[in-house]
């Protein structure tokens, strides 16, 4: 019979209350100690012991199975009270384990927990349209006498008109980033995503997530019409989420 371990996906207070499954189909289960509660399911160990993640952590598919299912656990706790998401692949051997992990972490813990209770974590994304490549005019001469310094003196103009086209939009993202920050208990600048990933066309040159109260319903809107009557530039919002970005043991 394969060894069995304990997978983490979340730590709360009092009861999680989570009905249903966690990975592989198996029951989720609270495992409290010292007011805290950790939310847990059994694993294969031959799967998620150190060995069997070293195979599957290269598995695009077996990664994204396995992030699904922990994001549906977090999600489901976070409807019923406040919500610590743990690392994915947190394991450990038994209940005892998982006793010793939440008095290891304890203090860090409910200071994640006290700092994100009541409120909900939004993503603010802000895209600049990519410019018009840069077209020789007509009138430019191809060839012959000052072909090379009409080439020259429009490169140096696609130069300029670059740098202060970059300059506007790092102007707009702090612009933007600024009123998020004043609907946000706090805030988390994240590193642009690269659009091969997101799908999205333009540069992104806002990637922010927002801690924000929970019973605050404008938030969404507020920050959307930032780009309102504007067709260079385009703002995604998604939320309310679990506070990933704040609920970790380093947030400040």
């Amino acid at each position: 019979m394969a060894e069995s371990g304990r997978y983490l996906y979340a730590v709360t207070r009092g009861t999680s209350d989570a009905p249903g499954t966690g990975l592989r189909g198996a029951p989720l289960r609270d495992v409290e100690h010292r007011g805290l509660v950790a939310v847990v399911s059994e694993v294969d160990l031959d799967e998620f012991g150190e060995d069997g993640l070293k195979r599957h952590l290269e598995d695009l598919a077996w990664l994204e199975e396995v992030a699904r299912t922990h994001d549906d656990v977090v999600r489901e706790v976070a409807r019923r009270g406040v919500v610590a998401p743990l690392r994915l692949a947190t394991i450990c051997r038994d209940d005892d384990g998982v006793r010793e992990r939440l008095d290891e972490w304890h203090d860090g813990l409910t200071g994640a927990l006290d700092r994100v209770e009541g409120r909900a974590e939004w993503s603010v994304k802000l895209y600049v349209e990519a410019a018009a490549p840069d077209e020789r005019p007509a009138d430019e001469p191809a060839d012959g006498p000052g072909a090379g310094a009409a080439y020259l003196m429009r490169k140096r103009t696609a130069s300029k008109r670059r740098q202060e086209s970059e300059q506007q939009a790092v102007e707009l993202a702090e612009k933007l980033h600024e009123l998020a920050c004043g609907r946000a208990v706090a805030s988390r600048r994240l590193a642009a995503q690269d659009p091969r990933l997101t799908g999205h066309a333009g540069t992104m040159v806002l990637n922010g997530a927002y801690l924000v109260p929970a019973d605050d319903e404008s938030f969404a809107s507020a920050v959307e019409a930032f780009a309102e009557g504007r067709t260079d530039v385009r703002v995604e919002v998604q939320g309310p989420w679990p506070p990933y970005s704040f609920a970790t043991l380093d947030s400040p």
